[in-house]
């Protein structure tokens, strides 16, 4: 495994049975994740870009499996931000000195494509950069958000598996996924996707094909996150007591075959360990996304139980020893993928 494991550090390349067999020992984590620590100050160095996060609306028109806003969930308040707060809240964040906001919300369409371009050039005229993070859109609604300013778009593909992405995905085309991801990068965004670890059904060869998919896809941005059973779907009652541990494990493989690209440390980490968000910024990640929405809205934007609220994540990044990043946090670029 240790040989795996430096052949991944030196040559960012590594063969599916091989990316399987990593995950499913466990006896060198430690030294994978370390591995994985050390490309990442080798490529990205110590910097952690901050990223505000407002989540403005948890309207969504789906009905995924898994996820706490699903469409039939009745139990959840909805809420959506007028275009003024959300605005509004922007600005507070650049004040407070963030270089990026992520705009965040269920699939929907609570705005029609021309209020959501004027939000962002709104946003944009606070000198911010921007990332959307809205769901599928069509190929003409990409090309307006990116003429409008917009810099990133993140849509997670949350499995690579197609026939676990249909079954936990009702209603919606796993081809149709894959080809808005071509259509952001189209339009000229850097391209963000990611995924769940720990889903029910998911297996180590899905895993393996997931960080692959990362690689030929050659994403800017990868989003990690285990899962989390949400009490009001239907899979409330299958938890993966793996799925802390697996999500640092594919954290660190993404960071090894893309060693230049940014990674987040999910707030889905540290619901599930109180240091979790700092642990996986030791495991190969570089971005955190503090929530500045308010917190009357946030609390309402479940997409599973227990969501941490916690914001202090800035003195437990200067405590590991990173610095708090003051540029706007774009990938750049240092090996052909």
């Amino acid at each position: 495994m240790k040989e795996l494991i430096n052949k991944a550090k030196t040559s960012h390349e590594l063969e599916k049975e091989q990316i399987i067999s990593l995950l499913e020992n466990n006896n060198c984590n430690q030294e994978l994740f370390f591995a994985a620590d050390e490309v990442r100050k080798k490529y990205v160095g110590d910097e952690v870009h901050l990223r505000a996060l407002i989540e403005f609306s948890n309207v969504c028109k789906n009905n995924c499996l898994y996820c706490g806003l699903r469409k039939d969930n009745k139990n959840l308040h909805r809420y959506t931000l007028e275009p003024e707060e959300i605005i509004e809240t922007a600005n507070n964040a650049a004040k407070l000195g963030f270089k990026t906001v992520v705009l965040q919300s269920g699939e929907n369409n609570v705005y029609d494509a021309q209020t959501m371009a004027k939000i962002i050039q709104e946003i944009k005229s606070l000198n911010l950069a921007l990332t959307l993070s809205i769901g599928e859109k069509t190929e003409e609604e990409y090309c307006l958000y990116k003429d409008a300013g917009a810099d990133r778009y993140l849509l997670r593909i949350e499995t690579t598996d197609k026939n676990l992405y249909e079954k936990l995905n009702p209603q919606m085309s796993f081809e149709n996924r894959l080809k808005c991801l071509e259509n952001i990068k189209k339009a000229g965004f850097e391209r963000g996707t990611g995924i769940m670890a720990g889903l029910p059904e998911q297996t180590t060869e899905s895993l393996a094909d997931d960080i692959l998919f990362f690689r030929e896809l050659d994403a800017d941005m990868i989003g990690i996150g285990p899962f989390i059973a949400h009490e009001d779907t239907p899979l409330k009652n299958k938890n993966n007591k793996d799925a802390f541990v697996l999500s640092l494990k594919v954290t660190a493989l993404t960071r090894l075959l893309l060693p230049d690209i940014n990674i987040p440390a999910t707030t889905a980490m540290e619901t599930l360990n109180p240091r979790g968000r700092i642990i996986a910024l030791q495991s190969g990640a570089n971005v955190v996304m503090p929530n500045v929405t308010d917190v009357q809205y946030r609390k309402h934007y479940e997409l599973y139980k227990g969501k941490s609220l916690n914001n202090n994540i800035e003195e437990q990044i200067i405590s590991i020893g990173r610095t708090l990043s003051q540029e706007y946090g774009f990938r750049k670029k240092q090996v052909k993928s």
